[in-house]
């Protein structure tokens, strides 16, 4: 096969045969000389809007294929490059006792389901509920107001992204191939089959509840054991070895491997590791709010139109320097979403964004955070945990309760917004007042200069009635949970993996993560 780059093609002529047209004039043959072909990749440009078009990276199979190379001195036309996941384990290293993963997220998830095909029988720890059940939760949440500490937006089987836009795009580099391989296990379950080449893929909140179902049944298939609405409280520790960990139900599980995938809301076990002396540093993140626009403007900014038939809903990824020199930032944009009630603990709110798979709400929203480093809330690991947490006790009491919002106007003018009504979709209740009460003075200094340079890209972005709410506050983790070269921490038997341990940012990163936590364990020991 060979791999043909910068295949341009009118997004509204992209049927098969215009694709076999720019294919052959990209490789200066007949179309009836290309065999097959398959898209790797596919990008979208729309500088010349409305007029957009798709760049193509394909795989085709074609006649006298050496022929067709040495007659294309191209650096866009190569032979097509082995890319498939193939690691094998050569541990040597006898395991006593079954691993145990603690945490569901996609980092827990796919260093489970790695371990799971290969025959060592993992134990999966998970606080919160099955995923059918911890949606009943939410949805009662969002109805009622009435948390459930337990089984929330941030703790369940599929960790605090099964309640998002279901994004898979990541800037990692893919030496290994290990996001090809997260990519195939997902399609494998249900995933729709373009994730495998869109250029910003995603899933949907509705499709990942029955992907994660089926990873989870194929897992047990395949020897592993599951134990819902179970925390772990404790590790028991000898010689700088793990033995064992206890749960807290009082029960012990023997066991020298333990993956650490807890996500970045688990903050009571995040204390519990500190004081067993796990090796952690507080690392930087980012907090702000989330903004909300019609998605129709969003389209006519990013498409030249209100709706494309073919493109479906528009995204936007937006940066700024601050004058007093913070990063201002869009994060974790939702085309056609929802903001969302994300809170995990009694007292505190925090919001999230989340989209179905075909983003039909009408609305788009982004987070627009400032970074915060241990400059701002100090060196100790547990400090940004800290940090956090005093500002979503803010945003509980000036929200009552509610999810706080604001229209931009008044947030500029430090003055509180009065009851309004709205057509805007929510995920939970929500309260009018003053964003400002929230936040230190900085950060409102350059979420404000932020969003108005971001008017100046998009237009409409930065209008008086723009609705924001707050307070985004989990955009990663405040903590790294240190780990050596072999994926090990301080403690031998422990490995920190995915993005409560700070080692990733979004579904893929940390389901990737996971998959490097496997083969770590697998480099090291035999299975059962």
């Amino acid at each position: 096969m060979i791999r043909v780059r910068q295949v341009v093609v009118n997004v509204e002529a992209a049927y098969e045969e215009n694709i076999k047209q720019a294919l052959a004039h990209k490789l200066k043959i007949s179309k009836e000389e290309i065999l097959s072909y398959q898209i790797h990749k596919e990008s979208i440009d729309a500088r010349k809007k409305p007029t957009i078009y798709f760049i193509y990276e394909m795989d085709v199979c074609i006649m006298k294929e050496e022929e067709v190379l040495k007659k294309n001195k191209n650096k866009d036309i190569y032979k097509t490059p082995l890319e498939k996941y193939t690691f094998k384990p050569t541990g040597k290293i006898p395991m006593k006792n079954r691993p145990v993963v603690v945490g569901m997220g996609p980092a827990g998830l796919f260093a489970s389901y790695m371990l799971a095909m290969e025959g060592y029988q993992p134990i999966l720890i998970e606080r919160g509920k099955c995923v059918e059940e911890r949606r009943g939760d939410v949805e009662a949440f969002w109805k009622t107001g009435i948390l459930n500490p337990g089984s929330n937006v941030q703790f369940g089987e599929g960790g605090a992204g099964t309640f998002s836009d279901g994004k898979l795009n990541t800037l990692i580099k893919d030496r290994e191939n290990r996001m090809r391989k997260v990519f195939e296990i997902f399609v494998h379950h249900g995933a729709p089959k373009e994730i495998l080449y869109k250029n910003k893929p995603h899933i949907g909140t509705d499709n990942l509840f029955f992907i994660l179902q089926s990873i989870r049944e194929e897992i047990k298939k395949m020897g592993g054991e599951i134990y819902y609405n179970t925390c772990l409280t404790d590790l028991e520790i000898k010689e700088n070895k793990l033995e064992s960990i206890v749960l807290q139900d009082g029960k012990t599980i023997k066991t020298n491997v333990l993956v650490l995938a807890i996500g970045h809301s688990s903050r009571d076990t995040y204390e519990m590791l500190y004081q067993k002396g796990i090796k952690m540093a507080a690392k930087p993140f980012a907090v702000g709010v989330r903004i909300m626009h019609s998605q129709e403007e969003i389209n006519k900014s990013q498409y030249g139109c209100s709706h494309h038939r073919i493109l479906g809903e528009a995204s936007y990824k937006l940066t700024h320097q601050a004058q007093n020199g913070r990063g201002v930032y869009t994060f974790c944009m939702c085309p056609g979403g929802y903001v969302v009630n994300a809170s995990s603990e009694k007292g505190h709110l925090a919001i999230n964004g989340m989209s179905n798979y075909k983003r039909q709400s009408g609305t788009a929203n982004s987070a627009v955070v400032v970074t915060v480093t241990p400059k701002d809330f100090g060196e100790n690991p547990m400090d940004g945990i800290n940090y956090q947490r005093g500002l979503e006790k803010k945003a509980y009491a000036v929200g009552k309760g509610k999810i706080p919002i604001q229209f931009l106007k008044d947030f500029r003018e430090n003055k509180e917004s009065k009851d309004k009504e709205i057509s805007i979709p929510f995920k939970g209740n929500i309260h009018f007042t003053n964003l400002n009460a929230i936040f230190p003075p900085t950060i409102c200094e350059s979420l404000k200069e932020g969003i108005d340079a971001f008017g100046k890209k998009i237009k409409g972005f930065a209008d008086d009635d723009t609705l924001l709410a707050a307070v985004e506050s989990r955009t990663s983790s405040p903590i790294r949970i240190v780990r050596d070269e072999e994926g090990v921490s301080n403690i031998e038997g422990i490995y920190p993996s995915g993005e409560g341990a700070g080692y990733a940012g979004g579904i893929t990163s940390a389901a990737m993560d996971g998959i490097k936590t496997y083969e770590w364990i697998a480099k090291k020991y035999k299975k059962l």
